[in-house]
């Protein structure tokens, strides 16, 4: 017979941590799975050197323990993997979390008793839970992305995945060091595997743009400052675009004198990151605002490169400020100004193949290295879902009806799977916005929709196919009305081979995106059917 309970998490992020809390609050019982062996979701998994948050760390935690605010201290502006993990973990012992997760523990399939409108859940383990209700807090970046290279395993030297770094850490002192991939990871991970190799080459696929953090360790008058203006600080955050306080300048771009626009500018960098693509409103919306925003960039980013032809390459010249996330690093540019630091054009030398002794270019150039390091990135959004069997009426599976493109009703509801949530993934704000936020908002609207549903003696509640299919066009309009799609993003599926080209997070922003969910529960969950037992 199996476990029966009313909710079954997966994952324990930050997402599936509060999910739990939350449903724990509902009265409901809750059997929660994580592959890892602890708390953390990608933090967890994400220890490459250099792994640092791009949201700052004041903004980037739990709004829902008022308590907790005001006991914790950051020690940086933007905290690194291990201080996130702490946190991470300190909230689950504070609010005893772990005891709902099995750990070390994956979810393999999810499957539909359309009847008793029932999920019955299977493990790698053996164990079958069975549930009214499965929320996935798996997370849009947690499956692994190795590229396909001929020769890849004859590699002899050691070989790694910076999202999924040894949690020992790799010594890298004196030895010769390959990293294939310049997203956030590479570009996070290259100035501190530089410090340690005795070479370092770097081979780029596409250029990216990367803001210095401008970290700084936090003071007691910073944290007391803080503190203080928290009430302040998420109110702002929850009516922003992505979740965090800081509004974009009143005026449009070119609305702006030049010497307006320029101070706009600065004051961004000096904050530091991604919140530079929404220095103004139309940033990412009108080419010529977007080429302003751009101009600045390659000004300070030139400064940094000694050698002209070496910023020639490490310059985007293929896509919009912003249209890929921009990255948040820490001395990046300056990296390659050292002497035993080589980067490697991939469009004008792609790789041929891995071998024994190291990586082979077209040219015919072996680069003869000990150690490869793939800050490649991740199957985004959909790949941790793609992992396990989902299905639903009729026996379609997910994977099935997401085949062209993930489909979804507010990112919460897909029609053909009643009681069955995605927390903070396709059709949401999701990795545009402060994903703590998102999975907190996420949350707290199911956790009000499932208390709705048992005041009214409903056995659940399925989102609606026409509410589906015009969720989906919407978010497909508001991508097009901006840059978003110019760039061959992860956002778009672009880095993997074979899958649909759709704008998979909702572009509208976290505020806006707020006040849509809310009036859809006001209106008594308009497009969702409310299901009798």
């Amino acid at each position: 017979m199996p476990e029966q309970v009313d909710v079954v998490i997966v994952g324990a992020g930050f997402s599936g941590l509060y999910a739990a809390y939350r449903m724990r609050e509902l009265g409901l019982s809750v059997a929660g799975f994580e592959r890892g062996a602890d708390v953390g979701g990608v933090w967890y998994w994400n220890r490459y050197p250099g792994a640092r948050c791009d949201v700052e760390s004041v903004d980037y935690s739990y709004s829902f323990d008022k308590d907790l605010e005001q006991e914790w201290d950051w020690s940086e502006k933007y905290a690194t993997q291990p201080e996130i993990l702490r946190y991470v973990e300190h909230v689950a012992q504070r609010h005893d979390l772990r005891r709902h997760f099995t750990f070390g523990t994956s979810v393999v399939s999810a499957e539909l008793d359309e009847e008793r409108l029932r999920w019955t859940v299977r493990t790698d383990g053996g164990q079958v839970v069975e549930a009214r209700y499965v929320l996935f807090g798996v997370g849009c970046l947690s499956s692994t992305h190795l590229p396909e290279i001929e020769g890849i395993a004859d590699f002899a030297g050691a070989s790694y995945h910076t999202g999924e770094w040894p949690h020992e850490g790799v010594d890298l002192s004196g030895l010769r060091v390959g990293v294939v991939g310049t997203g956030s990871s590479g570009i996070q991970s290259i100035p501190e595997i530089a410090a340690q190799a005795a070479q370092l080459t770097v081979f780029q696929r596409s250029a990216n743009y990367s803001i210095p953090a401008g970290n700084k360790p936090l003071s007691d008058e910073d944290r007391a400052a803080q503190k203080a203006e928290y009430a302040e600080r998420r109110r702002l955050a929850r009516l922003s675009g992505g979740g965090s306080p800081h509004m974009a300048h009143p005026l449009k771009t070119l609305e702006a004198s030049p010497e307006e626009r320029r101070a706009a500018f600065e004051e961004r960098w000096e904050l530091g990151g991604v919140l530079y693509s929404k220095t103004f409103p139309d940033q990412l919306t009108d080419r010529a605002a977007n080429d302003e925003a751009r101009r600045f960039w390659e000004e300070k980013v030139r400064a940094e490169i000694a050698d002209p032809a070496v910023a020639e390459q490490l310059i985007p010249a293929d896509h919009p400020i912003g249209t890929k996330r921009i990255v948040t690093d820490d001395g990046y540019f300056a990296t390659y100004n050292r002497d035993h630091v080589h980067l490697v054009n991939l469009r004008g030398n792609p790789v041929e193949r891995v071998e024994a002794a190291g990586i082979r270019l077209s040219d015919g150039t072996l680069v003869e290295l000990d150690v490869i390091v793939y800050a490649t990135g991740f199957d985004a959004m959909t790949g941790s879902l793609d992992r396990i069997s989902v299905t639903g009426r009729g026996g379609r599976t997910l994977k099935e009806a997401w085949a062209a493109g993930p489909r979804t009703y507010l990112g919460l509801g897909v029609d053909g799977f009643p009681n069955l949530f995605n927390l903070a993934g396709p059709g949401s704000p999701s990795v545009l916005a402060n994903m703590i936020l998102c999975g907190e908002q996420h949350t707290d609207w199911i956790a009000g929709l499932l208390g709705q549903l048992r005041e009214g003696g409903y056995a659940g509640v399925e989102a609606r196919a026409d509410a589906v299919d015009a969720w989906v066009e919407e978010c497909r309009e508001r991508a097009e009305g901006t840059l978003m799609t110019a760039a061959n993003s992860w956002y778009l599926g672009a880095n993997i081979p074979g899958k649909p080209r759709v704008f998979m997070p909702f572009v509208g922003g976290f505020g806006v995106y707020g006040d849509i969910i809310e009036k859809v529960a006001a209106s008594g969950y308009q497009g969702f059917e409310l299901l009798s037992g």
